[in-house]
């Protein structure tokens, strides 16, 4: 079985995966995939008020997910993927480990099979 690669990790990686454990965080950071959006915009869709999305571009703020600029009486978030290349790196690490377990399998079935005959 390969050995999962240990290396450093972002210092931010918890507050992303944080992040990311909501729904409604998540819909949030699809719909700015799209494109900047205003508080109310990004309310729109959900059953919430404007003050409960605020709470939650916070988080996403923390995590380095969302940016907000000042455009006269308008703070538009924007969407930061960086932050999300980083999970993405670590996750590809458990994609290599389950790769190889089922390489592994495969190769007993194989042993099984050879055996059977």
């Amino acid at each position: 079985m390969q050995e999962i690669n240990h290396t450093a990790q972002p210092e931010n990686l918890d507050a992303v995966f944080a992040a990311l454990a909501d729904p409604t965080r998540r819909a949030i950071l699809t719909r700015l995939a799209n494109g900047e959006a205003s508080v109310n915009e990004l309310a729109e869709p959900f059953q919430m008020s404007q003050p409960a999305v605020s709470k939650h571009l916070k988080v996403l703020e923390r995590a380095g997910l969302v940016e907000r600029n000042v455009d006269k009486q308008r703070r538009p978030a924007r969407l930061k993927a960086a932050p999300l290349q980083a999970a993405v790196q670590w996750l590809e690490e458990f994609s290599k480990f389950w790769s190889s377990s089922f390489d592994q399998l495969d190769d007993l079935l194989e042993d099984l099979k050879r055996s059977e005959r």
